[in-house]
């Protein structure tokens, strides 16, 4: 049997309430949320608004008509980023950014915004006063993420948000990393915009996500067509969440992620996040004992996420996790991660490192077990 150690590409395996949840949404009532007047389609409805006033709640959002439900969290930045900058605009980021965030930032250098990556240090640690300093002149928006996805970085934004708000600059935060495994609360955090997975430690399944937008921050939608409701008007409506939302949602998702939510509310972030932090701490000090084990990351397990990288001497990322997975049935992700500028901040351009991510449902013995097969593998690496 496979021991499952890649929870920050997706967790699993899931709790077993949203498993029901998605299975009885799909059997009892997958309507059409809010596409019409009978019975099945008001019921999906009350659930999609239930899912939206449980996002909201997670996450200290006052409005809960200021979550836009999207297919990921790279939907979500991009609804963020495409509905807001305009040619002239500066954007703040790091270079400890996923793709998601990379990708997106370079198509719209071409179309006139100016982009400035401030560097993390060699832990992939971005500090407060770089992003101060590197929004000197002029900016529109600092996005960075909470937690990195290659070395669980977890960066300052408690102190970078509200500095962004008393300068007048809007902050954006990546949080796919983070939602579910360290509190966020956009009123405190002062976070404008937050893009979220549903899929990974909030327990939801693929397909699931959400932008929240700061109550008086309206975005060019990405989208456009029908809403299920104003539907008098060619035009897009300029209410939330219904500008952002066009077409049908995905109705059993959501009822995945309203599970998910609830499953972590019922079980307790912090116990969630006690349990996780046992398993990296208890992986740390395994790797560091092993010979020919470089790790990566943050030596504080405070300022350390779901994410461990490490490297084998004289052996590949690619083949170490190959014979991980063929020789002892052992899942994790291997290379650059989509994220080839954090590979290069921390020094493991362009090999890529190994990644570990233990998720709630990993167990102590099968932390023990990994280890050994490292020690295995570093012993003969060849």
């Amino acid at each position: 049997m496979s021991i499952y150690l890649d929870n920050a590409a997706t967790s699993f395996p899931k709790p077993v309430s949203v498993c029901d949840a998605v299975d009885r949404t799909m059997r009892c009532n997958a309507a059409n949320p809010g596409r019409g007047g009978h019975q099945l389609s008001l019921e999906a409805g009350r659930m999609v608004m239930e899912c939206r006033e449980a996002v909201a709640g997670f996450f200290g959002v006052a409005d809960a008509t200021r979550i836009a439900f999207t297919a990921n969290a790279t939907e979500a930045i991009n609804l963020g980023l495409f509905g807001l900058l305009q040619p002239g605009d500066r954007v703040v980021t790091t270079s400890m950014e996923h793709n998601a965030v990379m990708r997106p930032l370079h198509a719209l250098q071409e179309s006139g915004i100016e982009v400035v990556y401030v560097p993390g240090d060699r832990e992939g640690f971005v500090p407060p006063q770089s992003i101060r300093a590197a929004c000197r002149q002029p900016t529109r928006l600092v996005l960075m993420t909470h937690c990195s996805n290659v070395t669980g970085t977890l960066q300052a934004i408690e102190e970078i948000g509200p500095w962004c708000r008393q300068q007048g600059i809007l902050f954006m935060v990546d949080a796919a990393q983070s939602a579910g495994i360290f509190p966020i609360d956009v009123t405190e955090q002062a976070i404008d915009l937050l893009a979220v997975p549903g899929h990974k430690a909030l327990f939801g399944p693929p397909g699931t996500g959400f932008l929240y937008v700061r109550p008086d921050l309206s975005l060019r939608p990405l989208l456009y067509g029908g809403t299920g409701n104003f539907s008098h008007s060619v035009a897009q409506p300029a209410e939330m969440p219904e500008r952002l939302e066009s077409g049908t949602l995905n109705t059993i998702g959501l009822a995945g992620l309203l599970a998910g939510l609830q499953f972590l509310n019922e079980t307790g972030l912090e116990r969630v996040r006690r349990h996780e932090k046992l398993l990296l701490e208890q992986l740390t000090a395994g790797l560091r004992a092993i010979p020919g084990v470089r790790l990566y990351g943050p030596q504080e397990m405070a300022r350390h996420g779901g994410a461990l990288s490490f490297t084998i001497e004289k052996l590949d990322p690619s083949s170490a996790g190959f014979r991980l997975d063929h020789e002892y049935g052992i899942c994790c992700r291997v290379g650059l991660h989509c994220a080839p500028e954090a590979h290069r901040t921390i020094g493991s351009f362009p090999g890529g490192t190994v990644r570990l991510s233990p998720g709630y449902f990993n167990t102590s013995e099968e932390i023990d077990t990994t280890l050994s097969a490292i020690r295995s593998i570093a012993a003969s690496p060849d």
